[in-house]
C-alpha cells in the first residue's frame, strides 16, 4: 500500500503501488486553488498540534517518580443474564504496589453487538487494594510487544479511593472498527498498561 505524492497538500488516497501512476495523473489536489489548499493545510496543522500535545503530555508523565507498567490479557466471559452478554476481564495484577483489574465491554454492552458492523471496545480500571489516602493516577493502554493492533494513545485520569475504586468506562482508542474486529476475533486481547501516580 502506498500513498499519493500529493499527500502533503491533503490528498487522502492510498492504494496498491501499481495504481499510483493512474491516480497521480488524475489527482485533483494539484489543481486546487490556494484558498482550498489553505483550508486543507489548516486541518492538517490542527491534527499535527493535537499529536504534539499528546506526545508532550506522555513525556511529562515519564518524568513522574512512580511509574508502573505491565502486560495485561483480556479474556472473554459471559454474564449470567437470561440473554448473556460478552465482556472481557483480566486476571488480577500488581502495579505500584497495588492490585488492579481491567474490564472491557463491546459496544457499551448493547443487546446484540453481533448485529452491528461497527464495533467498539471500552474499558475500566478497577483498584482492588484498600488505600489509606487518595491515589491520583494517570493511565493509558498501548499495544503489547507482540501484537500489531493500531491504538492511538489516550491518557485518562482518575483519583482512586476506597469509595471510588473504579473508573468510568472509557473508549479503548483503537484506530477503527476493522482493528476492533481483529481484536475480538482473537482468543485473548493482549495489551500493555501504564499507570503514573500523580504526586501531591
Amino acid at each position: 500500500v502506498t500513498q499519493c505524492k500529493y499527500k502533503r497538500i491533503g490528498c487522502p488516497w492510498q492504494g496498491p503501488f501499481h495504481e499510483l501512476p493512474a491516480h497521480e495523473s488524475e489527482c485533483s489536489h494539484p489543481t486546487k486553488t490556494g484558498t482550498e489548499l489553505m483550508g486543507i493545510l489548516g486541518e492538517m496543522d490542527q491534527s499535527h498540534r493535537r499529536d504534539m500535545l499528546l506526545y508532550n503530555s506522555i513525556f511529562s508523565l515519564l518524568c513522574y517518580e512512580k511509574i508502573g507498567f505491565t502486560e495485561v490479557q483480556f479474556r472473554p466471559y459471559r454474564t449470567d443474564d437470561f440473554i448473556t452478554r460478552l465482556y472481557y476481564e483480566t486476571p488480577r495484577f500488581t502495579v505500584l504496589n497495588q492490585t488492579w483489574v481491567l474490564k472491557a465491554r463491546v459496544n457499551d454492552s448493547e443487546r446484540n453487538p453481533n448485529l452491528s458492523c461497527k464495533r467498539t471496545l471500552s474499558f475500566q480500571l478497577i483498584l482492588k487494594s484498600k488505600v489509606q489516602t487518595l491515589l491520583r493516577c494517570s493511565f493509558l493502554l498501548l499495544k503489547g510487544p507482540y501484537d500489531d493492533v493500531r491504538i492511538k494513545p489516550v491518557i485518562y485520569h482518575h483519583s482512586f479511593s476506597n469509595d471510588t475504586n473504579e473508573t468510568d468506562y472509557v473508549p479503548l482508542p483503537i484506530s477503527d472498527s476493522v482493528e476492533c474486529n481483529k481484536l475480538l476475533a482473537a482468543k485473548n486481547i493482549n495489551l500493555r498498561l501504564f499507570i503514573f501516580q500523580v504526586q501531591k
